[in-house]
């Protein structure tokens, strides 16, 4: 809450501002912060009312949403850094951008029928702002998402130009046969990437300016009112006593703070401020604390409901329902997160740790008395989900109940609790809360305005690209080069789609290297390979994550090295050993299809049962070590033993299955040997 006497509209203090999103302040102006709060409070503002009161058409809402963000992107990020005044030649420059921006997105509104009526057939003006648009997006990522995303987005618009008959033609003499495409004009490619459904308000930024910025707002409220921490000390209260405490509270509070911030470096940095200092304490090594709290964080990536925006775009491209995505996506990410949490405990159990003091921990029952308030918006999204509610106004509706049950419990300690406290209710002091309540909102409009800058940029990028692919037909190309490539044999043709994830990683946020991926390798796993469509979309998008864990580009590791103090690489490294499931969960998605399409209750049941029992073993082979040490023989003899899981054929992964148990079996039996007493 703020100070009774602060102004309910301010500019965000910076200290309240996620360390994910803080910019220098000492050189933005006074003027300038209060623009920041205005625009992003009016585009909150307007997400609500087009969510939860009067829909917008495609273009209107994409139209607007884009120039809002565009606007913000370039009054947050000035052209020169953030470290640095603006100065004269600053402001200019930033100032012709922010004209372009509101040009980009309120043009299309002002002139959407009249651009339907000559479709195909475009006015100079209209190739002008196509143009104008263009380079405010690319520049806007440049500052917004990281260099790496606009290069990419500058060397698809050069391909489409490249070609005999394209504005480019001595580039397209450079391009390989397969490659080749007769080119674009300006025109032509301009009504494909502005005037048309395909390019920059195609599908992903439709995605961004719905479902995924009303989840991001929900996020954004609940985070001001208290539930990150909740959750966090629901983690510690439940799992702080027992060996590596800190560590495993690390893997859950990151799979609930995945419903709320949808991102690996938010939850580095919001969970891991609290779990890596406390790990190292309990005997974890720096580079272990910040790889176990990189490899859990990415975790919240994959955790229904939000997915990091992944569950929106993959019910967009598949047409299947967002609930039905959030209801698949359970079990692999229960899979994913328990393999962590299981290399946490061996790690605990390898170096004799415990866990901590009871008088060190929270009660679980002062905890839930404290914040049960949280948990009612996350029932209500759930309930909404399930009765086929829109996943726009499910986000608006759980946003409503997010400020219903905070100003609820306020109400009731104000009016009851306090005056037993010696606090009579007075008139003054319900003003006061009601200014407080009020400066809590609009600091959640603003910080979940600031937290879908970078995702609604990268998803207008991401739009360019597919639409340059959609334009040369480059999707049909790279899927015959991987088919070529491969051979034709899936596991080879999995191992490309993982190294592409990696490479696009480097340079491109998660979601939108899912976008892009899924354009260009998605018919052909589909297609070529057979993989059921939903299974295809789902093992890119869980391979997407991996340029968070994935040396040498591990955003979420560097994060965890960041507040461990450690080497970066190291602690990458670390975080890549305890994410493996990130890579054989996927893989055993397509062998084994019936563990997201279903089947026989009972064929169902055993491939959850053998899948764990693969993990258990994979995991216990990697760390020497699960009841007791393990020698190298066994561990040498569960390798195969993972690998025949993994098998369609019922006979060989029951082999696999039982070659395990019978080596963790025997693995106990040692372990208990050597505890009794000679």
């Amino acid at each position: 809450m703020t100070d009774a006497n602060a102004s309910p509209i301010r500019a965000m203090d910076p200290s309240e501002i996620p360390d994910t999103l803080k910019i220098d302040t000492r050189f933005q102006p006074r003027p300038a912060l209060w623009a920041i709060t205005l625009v992003a409070i009016a585009l909150s503002a307007f997400q609500l009312y087009t969510a939860g009161i009067e829909p917008l058409g495609l273009f209107y809402q994409r139209s607007a949403h884009l120039g809002f963000i565009l606007f913000l992107s370039f009054l947050i990020f000035p052209v020169f850094g953030t470290s640095r005044p603006r100065g004269t030649l600053g402001w200019l420059i930033d100032g012709a951008l922010l004209a372009a921006a509101f040009m980009s997105g309120f043009y299309i509104i002002w002139n959407l029928d009249a651009i339907f009526d000559r479709a195909g057939w475009w006015t100079q003006t209209d190739i002008i702002m196509g143009i104008v648009c263009t380079i405010a997006v690319l520049e806007a990522s440049r500052r917004a998402v990281g260099l790496g995303m606009t290069i990419i987005g500058m060397i698809a618009i050069l391909y489409a130009l490249a070609g005999p008959r394209g504005m480019l033609p001595w580039l397209g003499e450079w391009m390989p046969g397969i490659l080749s495409h007769r080119g674009a004009s300006i025109d032509r490619l301009v009504g494909q990437l502005y005037l048309g459904q395909e390019g920059i308000f195609g599908l992903p930024l439709g995605v961004a300016a719905t479902y995924v910025f009303m989840f991001v707002l929900f996020g954004a409220f609940l985070e001001v009112t208290g539930a990150g921490k909740f959750f966090i000390d629901l983690a510690f209260a439940a799992t702080g006593r027992k060996p590596g405490g800190p560590a495993k509270a690390a893997v859950i509070a990151s799979a609930g703070m995945g419903s709320i911030s949808g991102s690996a470096i938010a939850n580095v940095v919001t969970t891991g401020a609290f779990t890596i200092p406390l790990m190292k304490k309990l005997g974890y090594k720096a580079k272990q604390a910040g790889g176990i709290e990189a490899a859990a964080s990415t975790g919240g990536q994959i955790t229904p409901p939000l997915m990091g925006a992944g569950a929106f775009l993959i019910s967009e491209y598949t047409n299947v329902p967002y609930i039905d995505i959030v209801m698949v996506s359970i079990f692999p990410a229960i899979l994913y997160l328990g393999t962590v949490y299981l290399f946490v405990h061996i790690v605990a159990l390898k170096a004799g740790m415990t866990g901590m003091k009871a008088s060190e921990l929270p009660v679980v029952r002062h905890v839930m008395a404290a914040g049960w308030q949280f948990l009612v918006p996350l029932v209500v999204l759930v309930y909404l989900l399930v009765n086929n509610i829109s996943p726009t106004r499910v986000g608006f509706w759980a946003i409503v109940s997010v400020i219903a049950v905070a100003g609820l419990r306020a109400a009731v300690t104000m009016a009851f609790l306090d005056p037993k406290r010696g606090k009579p209710l007075t008139t003054q002091r319900i003003m006061d809360g009601t200014k407080d309540g009020i400066a809590l909102i609009l600091r959640a409009l603003e910080l979940g305005a600031r937290n879908a800058v970078a995702v609604s940029i990268a998803c207008a990028v991401a739009g360019i690209i597919v639409g340059v692919v959609g334009l040369t037909g480059l999707g049909l190309k790279f899927s015959s080069m991987m088919i070529a490539l491969s051979g034709g044999n899936i596991v080879l043709a999995l191992l490309f789609v993982l190294l592409a994830s990696l490479v696009l990683g480097m340079g491109l946020p998660v979601t939108a290297a899912y976008i892009v991926l899924i354009v260009l390798v998605g018919p052909a796993l589909h297609n070529e390979f057979g993989i059921p469509l939903l299974i295809a979309h789902l093992v890119v998008f869980w391979y997407s994550q991996d340029s968070n864990v994935t040396p040498p580009i591990a955003l979420a590791g560097f994060a965890g090295a960041a507040i461990a103090g450690s080497k970066p690489m190291e602690t990458s490294l670390q975080a890549w050993k305890f994410a493996k499931g990130l890579y054989l969960i996927p893989a055993f998605m397509v062998f084994n299809p019936v563990i997201i399409t279903g089947g026989e209750l009972w064929f169902v049941i055993w491939t959850g049962a053998i899948i764990i029992v693969a993990l258990v073993g994979f995991a216990a082979a990697i760390e020497g070590y699960l009841f007791g040490t393990m020698d190298l023989i066994s561990r040498i003899l569960i390798v195969p033993g993972v690998i025949a899981v993994f098998n369609p054929e019922l006979w060989i992964e029951a082999t696999g299955t039982a070659l395990v148990l019978v080596i963790l079996a025997l693995n106990w039996w040692r372990a208990r040997a050597a505890r009794v007493p000679a």
